[in-house]
């Protein structure tokens, strides 16, 4: 069983690696197989799924350290969470879009919702709630957080001036910071 667990995660970190490098569309099970030097059967009896149950797990384990760098920075309130958020996304962009961006099987805001999922938005929603005032927290924290989502892609897309990137996060920060 440990043996069978620990290839399944060298499988996951070989494609977050060979994603961080060279982006998801490198990621095949083909290529993964050479890297981890396991054949393309041994890939498919741990992800059933191919690529796309791989991309879920790594995206899954970003949850996770998501989670944990958010907790991290709540001393910091709004602010704090808020360059957290953005620079865990500027650090690891594959693992972000295998999170937010790519097509997933992952669903958000579900009662099957993948509990480290739920974990990473309750911590979002731990420093949006205390400023919310009389407007339902957890409405406020999507728009919150689709907020900061926005921008980060407009950013990696250069659609935005990069020499308004700070003035623009704290923008968002006083503006969702107000109850």
């Amino acid at each position: 069983m440990r043996d069978r667990t620990e290839r399944g995660q060298r499988i996951v970190t070989a494609a977050r690696e060979l994603a961080e490098a060279e982006g998801w569309d490198a990621v095949t099970t083909r290529r993964l197989a050479a890297v981890i030097e396991y054949s393309q059967p041994v890939l498919y009896s741990h992800f059933p799924g191919g690529k796309d149950a791989i991309m879920a797990a790594a995206a899954l384990e970003g949850f996770a350290e998501l989670a944990a760098t958010l907790v991290a920075a709540r001393p910091g309130g709004l602010g704090g969470v808020t360059r957290a958020y953005v620079e865990f996304a500027e650090a690891k962009p594959a693992l972000y879009d295998a999170m937010f961006t790519l097509a997933s099987e992952l669903r958000f805001a579900e009662d099957d919702t993948p509990e480290v999922m739920k974990a990473c938005f309750a911590e979002l929603l731990a420093v949006v709630e205390p400023v919310a005032g009389t407007r339902t927290a957890g409405v406020l924290t999507e728009v919150f957080w689709s907020t900061l989502h926005g921008l980060i892609t407009l950013d990696r897309g250069h659609r935005l001036s990069p020499e308004h990137r700070d003035e623009r996060l704290a923008l968002v920060v006083a503006r969702f910071g107000k109850p």
